[in-house]
């Protein structure tokens, strides 16, 4: 299978899909807060391995509805969009959020653990530049 072809800025709506899901993590001023500066944020490149670990998420199976469509898109050539994530904290044993890109993670992850995704990463204190 190809390798992933990625966007070099994440999607729109890739925005309000990250501050949906810090909502549940953090009051909603702070996940606005972190969506602002994530889309401000140069884009890096991590290995799909790290981001899994460092986010202390599973992955996801390969047969999994969203995993499976990305995968899709990868043999079609379709590019994807970066992963969107808020740093843990090591001192205080606090994972990483992937804040948007978790099936993207896990579709990747398929294709090579080793597959370096680009993603936008704030720290959990983060503002708007």
């Amino acid at each position: 299978m190809a390798d992933p072809i990625w966007k070099n800025d994440p999607d729109e709506h890739d925005f309000p899909a990250a501050e949906d899901y810090l909502r549940l993590v953090a009051d909603p001023e702070r996940a606005r807060s972190l969506v602002a500066a994530l889309r401000t944020r140069a884009t890096v490149v991590k290995k799909a391995k790290d981001i899994l670990r460092a986010a202390n998420l599973p992955l996801l199976p390969i047969d999994n509805p969203h995993v499976a469509d990305d995968l899709r898109k990868v043999r079609a050539g379709k590019p994807l969009s970066p992963v969107l994530i808020v740093h843990g904290d090591l001192t205080r044993a606090l994972p990483a959020q992937i804040a948007d890109g978790y099936h993207r993670v896990c579709a990747s992850w398929y294709l090579d653990e080793n597959t370096e995704i680009p993603c936008r990463i704030v720290g959990p204190d983060a503002a708007a530049a």
